[in-house]
């Protein structure tokens, strides 16, 4: 058997003083393009009172100002851009349905680093030249269609560009093709393994290897019934568009044991949520990334929102893992003084009968009190006393294990809206 470590590239074989010494010279010279290139980063640094030159260790980053995404929509459309415009070759942009989207773009090197990286991920996860693999993420805007497509070829894979929707196709598709990896949204892969049963397919007795999900925070509940059902491995694939796409971070599959963080491009530090005050390595927090080698649209300190931690490496050793993503600070809802994430909401729904892993919260005002209520989508062959059971197993689970009261509506199969693969967890409705 093919030692795992030779398809590891020279990036992944690094001691941990290369790479120190290798972060610190990117950083610097990072902190030196943004600063000559780009206003906001000079007004922010000068602000801050800090210089590029200020910046003599890893720690010493710390000083800097973050960088939010209220920074990149106010400097919208290319104010972020440390390039001239012709130097661009591709834009890609957030879908914005929470304001103006935001909009990263990439030269020809930071395309090339990003099929790299995404190359990496894939390599990490069990891919190899020659294997096919289905990409269902979205193609467009969305960075996660094109991501995959560009890293997969990379790597000397065939691609099948199925991207998102049309799933009984999607199903065909993957029986007749008969690809190794599929490269997906977890709650779109729960929707074909719907689909596959729905046509009397087994999943289980697909030429599907390995499901390589990213896009959307997902648990171990989630992991285990995937695999269950499909018979694959499932790993976990971490990135944003602010700092690349798909391919910043990505789960071995010989540990799963979180996400092999690629340091030597992006460099994280977890802070406080609150305070921003860095954290050390083993506290939950808030993600952090500064790009090392992007020329386009370098970020310093872009805050992403997302929490997790920070843990020594083990099957990449020079490379931290982060654990996987257990929600966003800016998807955490507080209910009647109780904070809760969805995540929570989705280990529950995943472990009752009846309903599939697809749900949504919807928060309304009841007088001056907040209420909660929770919509599962009902399995396909569920019964309406399946469906009563599964509202109030779902209730009962809140109660007991979260501490809140909330309703929990069971609606009919695929009912809830998706976009790009994704189901929007949270619908706001306290302030209509």
């Amino acid at each position: 058997m093919t030692d795992v470590k030779d398809w590891q590239d020279a990036g992944e074989r690094l001691g941990a003083a290369e790479l120190r010494e290798l972060q610190l010279e990117r950083l610097r010279a990072t902190l030196h393009r943004v600063y000559e290139r780009v206003p906001h980063y000079r007004a922010a640094f000068d602000k801050a009172g800090v210089r590029p030159d200020d910046c003599a260790s890893l720690a010493d980053l710390a000083r800097f100002p973050f960088t939010t995404k209220a920074d990149l929509r106010e400097n919208y459309p290319f104010g972020m851009f440390a390039v001239e415009k012709s130097e661009v070759r591709r834009l890609h942009a957030s879908s914005g349905t929470t304001g103006l989207p935001t909009v990263v773009g990439y030269t020809e090197a930071d395309l090339s680093m990003w099929s790299d990286m995404v190359a990496r991920a894939i390599r990490a996860a069990g891919g190899r030249p020659g294997h096919t693999i289905h990409v269902a993420y979205g193609y467009g805007l969305f960075t996660g269609g094109l991501g995959a497509h560009y890293g997969a070829e990379r790597l000397g894979c065939t691609v099948v560009p199925a991207s998102g929707g049309m799933t009984a196709r999607q199903v065909r598709l993957i029986v007749d093709l008969r690809p190794e990896i599929i490269m997906v949204t977890p709650s779109y892969m729960l929707t074909l393994l719907d689909e596959f049963e729905r046509q009397n397919i087994d999943p289980r007795t697909t030429s599907l290897k390995v499901g390589i999900f990213g896009a959307e925070p997902w648990t171990q509940e989630m992991r285990r019934e995937i695999e269950e059902r499909a018979g694959i491995d499932a790993v976990d694939i971490y990135g944003l568009s602010e700092v690349v796409g798909p391919g910043v971070a990505q789960e071995c599959v010989e540990t799963k044991d979180g996400l092999h963080i690629w340091e030597d491009h992006f460099y994280p530090e977890v802070v406080d949520p609150v305070t921003g005050e860095v954290l050390p390595d083993g506290e939950h927090g808030e993600l952090v990334f500064t790009s090392l080698t992007k020329e386009a649209m370098p970020v310093i300190r872009y805050r992403t929102r997302d929490l997790t931690r920070l843990l020594p490496g083990t099957a990449r050793p020079a490379f931290r893992r982060m654990e996987k993503v257990t929600g966003r600070s800016d998807d955490m809802v507080i209910l009647r003084g109780v904070n809760l994430f969805p995540t929570q909401v989705e280990e529950i729904v995943l472990r009752t009968p009846g309903v599939a892993p697809h749900f949504q919260l919807r928060l309304t005002r009841e007088g001056r009190m907040d209420a909660l209520t929770i919509r599962a989508e009902a399995r396909p062959d569920a019964t309406p006393t399946d469906r009563d059971a599964a509202a109030r197993a779902i209730a009962a689970g809140m109660k007991d294990g979260v501490g809140v009261t909330v309703d929990v509506e069971v609606v009919d199969p695929e009912t809830l809206e998706r976009s790009v693969g994704k189901i929007k967890r949270i619908v706001d409705l306290r302030g209509k």
